[in-house]
């Protein structure tokens, strides 16, 4: 199967995705059986077109199993008090170590979605049980970005986000 283009995420999406989101991933082996995770936080790379999204290993085996296997990766970053909710596919997806300051990018995601529910009326312990791993056991899975999509319950629900990319003309075409 040819590569897809790759995209990277303007400031704005960068900032969303950072946040303070409930972020789950999903792939599927081989067989077509899904494989679903919630996320401990996101990086995005600047300048890159590359995303990391940070695991508790036990609860994502089947996940990174069939993303790495496949490198096909699904995120859904959904924003609790507005239900604003981005779908980002995407492709070569692999672990990669924990880079310098991920641990303290998940203590942030960590504060900054307990917060989100907190105003929604959930206590920050239910949530921080929610998103509780020790430091130590972390991974980092990595991925290039293909699609971007507009999630949010309503019309424009499933709307691509970014215009797909034309396939490039053949040489002496019009």
């Amino acid at each position: 199967m040819p590569a897809l283009p790759t995209l990277q995420l303007d400031p704005d999406l960068a900032r969303f995705v950072t946040g303070g989101v409930s972020i789950n991933a999903g792939s599927a082996s081989a067989a077509g059986v899904p494989s679903l995770c919630r996320a401990f936080g996101c990086r995005v790379e600047p300048g890159t077109d590359r995303i990391t999204l940070f695991f508790s290993p036990p609860q994502a085996a089947d996940l990174i199993r069939d993303a790495t296997a496949s490198g096909a990766l699904a995120v859904v970053f959904s924003e609790p008090p507005t239900h604003r909710t981005v779908q980002i596919k995407g492709q070569n997806a692999r672990l990669i170590p924990l880079a310098e300051g991920d641990l303290a990018c998940v203590t942030a995601y960590r504060t900054a979605f307990a917060q989100s529910l907190v105003f929604l009326g959930f206590t920050e312990a239910m949530v921080r049980t929610l998103l509780d791993c020790p430091d130590e056991a972390l991974v980092a899975l990595t991925f290039t970005p293909s699609a971007f999509f507009n999630s949010t319950p309503g019309a424009q629900a499933g709307t691509a986000l970014i215009p797909a990319l034309a396939p490039p003309l053949a040489p002496g075409a019009p």
